[in-house]
């Protein structure tokens, strides 16, 4: 395999000169960074749509993605970094540099929802309700973000030899992603790894979300129930592809993925919380009956 290539052998889909990066006028530009910000600008823009469709403002929401941007950039570092800290404890100023990727999703993720709650209280707006509207372009930003996973030749999995499976040249990727699992199947003579493109998973399960939610959406029970459905439904995928990652973060002094157990707690979590309100909206509604 050449350098820059990347296969997919059981798809019959050779892609040749799959570049990182592009220069403009001298000045090298990531691929990484700049699918991040169509992401952003694609999640922007549905919600602003969908405020409109619903009866809010899409300036608030225009507004309001200045802040979840900013904030959302630095809580996806910080969560690497803090889970990666061996790797930068010796190169402060090596935390500055994203260009290489290290942005950690749920840190993101967190990093949003405490802005949004901070801002609609400032606003004096129902924050459940614009939760609701911006997980929807929050998932449609992970559908198009994760395929700067793809050009940057990382989060991938293990090895396999399903119908996804990848090929990657094996001087493109981090050594610390080569699991053993993968170095075994790596024969004399060959230049390349063959994995899970859990990238690719994972941005076909958040587009299943999306669908979701917008299908949904009509029907909902109670504010807040598009968010739980959207942090079920993540948490859940995110829990299986976490488990075929090689480059997962670990619960520091363990083996365990923080990630996977905040997925799982996440996905239980909206579980519980959409069947306790749905109750208690259910015997409200009994008890109003029993009045009339």
């Amino acid at each position: 395999m050449g350098l820059m290539d990347i296969d997919f052998p059981n798809l019959g889909i050779y892609l040749k000169n799959v570049p990182k990066s592009f220069n403009v006028f001298g000045l090298e530009i990531a691929l990484y960074g700049v699918i991040i910000g169509l992401g952003v600008l694609a999640g922007i823009l549905i919600v602003a749509e969908l405020a409109k469709k619903t009866g809010q403002d899409p300036d608030l929401y225009w507004d309001f993605a200045i802040y979840a941007v900013i904030f959302s950039i630095i809580g996806a570092r910080l969560y690497y970094v803090v889970f990666e800290w061996d790797q930068y404890k010796n190169d402060l100023l090596s935390i500055f540099n994203t260009r290489q990727g290290g942005m950690a999703i749920y840190g993101g993720v967190i990093a949003a929802f405490i802005t949004l709650f901070v801002y609609a209280k400032i606003k004096k707006q129902n924050a459940l309700r614009m939760a609701d509207t911006g997980v929807v372009g929050l998932i449609l930003g992970q559908v198009i973000g994760r395929w700067g996973n793809f050009t940057n030749r990382e989060v991938f999995g293990e090895y396999t030899d399903n119908i996804l499976a990848m090929r990657l040249p094996i001087e493109a990727v981090r050594r610390s992603d080569i699991s053993e699992s993968i170095a075994a199947h790596i024969t004399d003579g060959v230049n390349y790894i063959q994995v899970h493109p859990t990238f690719l998973y994972e941005s076909l399960w958040n587009l299943g979300i999306l669908i979701l939610l917008l299908v949904y959406w009509k029907h909902k029970k109670f504010e807040g129930e598009i968010t739980l459905l959207y942090l079920g439904g993540y948490g859940l995928g995110r829990a299986w592809i976490e488990g075929i990652r090689t480059d997962q973060l670990f619960i520091p002094g363990t083996q365990i993925p923080v990630s996977q157990v905040l997925a799982i707690i996440l996905f239980v979590g909206a579980v519980i919380c959409d069947v306790v309100v749905r109750v208690r909206l259910a015997q409200k509604e009994k008890k109003t009956e029993n009045k009339n």
